[in-house]
């Protein structure tokens, strides 16, 4: 495995949809939306990191989130929280063969964890 990286950068918010569409046609990203609830995603070959557009499950205002590759989800997660970092979302797979999760630092900046 590589150093962790960058590898997904994530924009959800009430209209995953309009901002699809927003971002579509504000950077000319095409989109492949046969994923769970219509969430986008782009080609990394085109965008570099993937970047996935959706709606918020709960129809909170949303959020941007950048998600760091790691080689142990488990083992990251133990060393966020023993540094003064949360939890916020346990790891869990969305499917395609990752597990993501979600942490906060001391501050309650979130980051995006992935195991691939």
């Amino acid at each position: 495995m590589t150093d962790p990286r960058v590898i997904h950068f994530e924009i959800v918010g009430k209209d995953g949809k309009a901002l699809q569409a927003y971002y579509s046609a504000l950077f000319g990203w095409k989109l492949n939306t046969d994923n769970p609830d219509g969430y986008g995603m782009t080609n990394p070959e085109a965008t570099g990191p993937i970047v996935g557009i959706g709606s918020t499950p709960d129809g909170s205002a949303g959020h941007v989130t950048g998600y760091v590759t790691v080689a142990d989800i488990d083992a990251t997660l133990a060393r966020a929280v023993a540094l003064g970092g949360k939890v916020i979302m346990p790891k869990f797979l969305p499917g395609g063969g990752a597990t993501i999760a979600l942490v906060a630092d001391p501050e309650g900046h979130v980051v995006g964890l992935t195991q691939v």
